[in-house]
């Protein structure tokens, strides 16, 4: 009788699974990044770490991962799916948003990037152009997954700082392409031998590699949108997720065959479905398994980690990531600085991109196979990018401490500048309606006053702003709107309105508490998020809230109405009635307030 086996490496899931299901809401609960405890994890579970005592403590080999080989077809799987996540990213839409920050910025970095570190790679350690070549094209990428995880756990990925990031991640990102065409071309060139046509063969490879892009993705075009809306519409998400998958080994299977790797296929994958109006179901799909699958990837690469090289290379280790970080930082935060974030966010940008990326690991695995780079400088110079992601959010941190330092001392030497320039305009700005937030409703709040004859003075925490505008002549001073001795400055108890207008909620309402404990009396207009919002400000003493989701909504029903064929003058009616409403629940819902009147929403 035959002998029955097992399902393959059910051993190597199951405890892959155990450890995921263990470290993901453990990580979530302490607050630590993902990306690197699953390194960790790799490191201390894989051949390298407890699995070297299996062949000794025989239970062990149930716990570990003993053998590298028994986790590479994981390690692959975890590689298709995270090209495939990341060109799922890469819409063209947002590319061309964000394609001065994305083409100019970020293909700059990349150049730059790679021409120092591949220079240090040629002299310090000696290796031919084709390793220096690689390795400084390679190192000059950051890590996505790290860099956007820290961002979003301080909900900075909105800021000037996480929008630059964002958009050089990205230019990496697609940076990934060219080089896996480089190595494949340069892999044709060493079996062709030295000679004349080596060149030749170089080029005519990296013109084939691209030549069966373009035909893989205009084919991929054509067979996969017309897939997915002929069988979308049975609205299945079993079936939707077999084309998901069908798709991503599809096209991995037809780049191998075209003699590129499948990790390249995959992201042309996800670049199609990015393209296609199934981009955010496929998204909603493949979500629960995002964490999954990326855990999955970053656990097989910390298990090719041998954490040994760090006491047997301590000094050659430290340096390699000290001048990792140093020379990609001395490259990026001049060019964040170029695309117009000041010099302490600059610097926190700079020594936040400043580790190696997850594509090291793919794209050095690639070299070493293809011979192009030696294998023991490859897993040291592996292991020196495991090292940087690790002092990332260390780096994140001092980073963030050198710009708010920055950004504190130039908002102190700003508002002596402006304090000192108030003082000599004090008898000037009486009775003038104050703006406090010179964004967008303040400018134009300030342009309707300006045309009609009326004077008013801003103020605005932007400093680079502020610089800006005042240069330009426009009467608007660096400051906070809720500092009692500024608005005494301006003589806020003379002004015939004080009107607020900031972003952010909680600002607005600690300047309408500290206005109307020192100004009683004052008119103060407050620009308000949405109904709970204004409720919460009138209480706080506002004369006048005016909520944005209010008004939007009652002028985009005004416009629907009058198209249904109503009279002009019965939609005023109608949308006046609904402001009534509003003022009336308003006023119950708060006392009278000195200096309060009809309330204008």
């Amino acid at each position: 009788m035959q002998e029955q086996h097992a399902l393959p490496f059910l051993r190597e899931i199951l405890l892959f699974l155990a450890l995921a299901g263990i470290l993901i809401p453990l990580l979530q609960r302490l607050r630590i990044n993902q990306v690197l405890g699953f390194l960790a994890a790799g490191a201390l579970f894989g051949p390298f770490g407890l699995g070297r005592m299996a062949a000794e403590v025989g239970w062990l080999g149930w716990l570990t991962f003993p053998n590298n080989d028994n986790v590479a077809m994981l390690a692959e799987l975890g590689v298709l799916f995270l090209m495939f996540m990341i060109g799922l990213e890469l819409s063209a839409a947002r590319l061309w948003a964000m394609r001065r920050w994305v083409f100019g910025i970020g293909s700059a970095q990349v150049v730059l990037c790679s021409a120092l570190l591949g220079g240090a790679v040629w002299l310090l350690l000696g290796q031919n152009a084709d390793a220096a070549l690689v390795l400084g094209l390679v190192l000059s990428l950051s890590s996505t997954a790290v860099v956007m995880q820290l961002l979003s756990e301080r909900q900075a990925t909105g800021t000037p700082l996480g929008q630059a990031a964002f958009a050089l991640l990205m230019l990496q990102d697609l940076a990934v392409v060219p080089i896996l065409i480089l190595i494949g071309a340069l892999d044709n060139r060493s079996t062709a031998g030295s000679g004349n046509g080596v060149l030749w063969v170089a080029l005519g490879a990296m013109a084939k590699a691209a030549l069966a892009i373009a035909v893989i993705y205009l084919i991929g075009g054509r067979v996969v949108h017309p897939l997915f809306r002929a069988f979308a519409r049975h609205r299945q998400p079993d079936v939707f997720m077999a084309l998901i998958l069908l798709s991503t080994f599809g096209i991995a299977g037809l780049s191998f065959l075209a003699g590129l790797s499948m990790a390249l296929g995959a992201l042309i994958a996800g670049l199609l479905l990015a393209e296609t109006e199934f981009k955010h179901e496929v998204e909603l799909m493949v979500e629960p398994f995002k964490g999954l699958l990326m855990g999955l990837f970053f656990m097989t690469v910390g298990m090719g980690m041998d954490a040994l090289q760090i006491v047997q290379a301590p000094l050659w280790l430290g340096a390699a990531v000290a001048l990792l970080v140093l020379l990609k930082t001395c490259v990026i935060a001049p060019l964040l600085r170029l695309g117009g974030l000041s010099w302490g966010r600059a610097l926190e940008g700079g020594l936040l991109l400043g580790q190696g990326g997850e594509f090291a690991f793919i794209v050095i695995g690639y070299a070493i196979g293809a011979r192009l780079l030696d294998g023991a400088l490859g897993a040291r110079v592996m292991l020196a990018v495991g090292l940087s992601l690790f002092v990332t959010p260390l780096l994140a941190k001092l980073g963030r401490g050198i710009g708010d330092a920055w950004e504190a001392r130039t908002r102190a030497r700003q508002a002596q500048a402006d304090d000192a320039e108030l003082a000599q305009l004090e008898n000037s700005v009486r009775g003038r309606v104050i703006i406090a937030g010179f964004g967008r409703v303040g400018q134009q709040l300030a342009k309707l006053l300006a045309a009609q004859g009326i004077p008013y003075v801003a103020f605005e925490n932007d400093a680079r702003l502020v610089s800006q505008l005042h240069a330009d002549g426009v009467p608007v001073w660096f400051g906070n709107a809720a500092r009692p001795e500024l608005l005494r400055r301006v003589h806020a108890d003379e002004a015939p309105a004080i009107v607020l207008t900031m972003d952010h909620p909680n600002s607005a309402l600690q300047a309408v508490r500290g206005i109307r404990r020192e100004f009683p009396q004052a008119r103060l207009f407050v620009r308000s998020r949405d109904e709970r919002h204004a409720r919460i400000l009138k209480q706080a003493g506002a004369s006048v809230v005016v909520p944005e989701t209010l008004e939007a909504s009652l002028q985009l029903s005004a416009f629907v109405l009058e198209a249904m064929g109503l009279d002009e003058g019965m939609v005023d009616r109608i949308v006046d009635d609904e402001r009534d409403a509003f003022e009336a629940a308003l006023l119950q819902a708060t006392p009278h307030k000195p200096g309060s009147r009809r309330q204008g929403a």
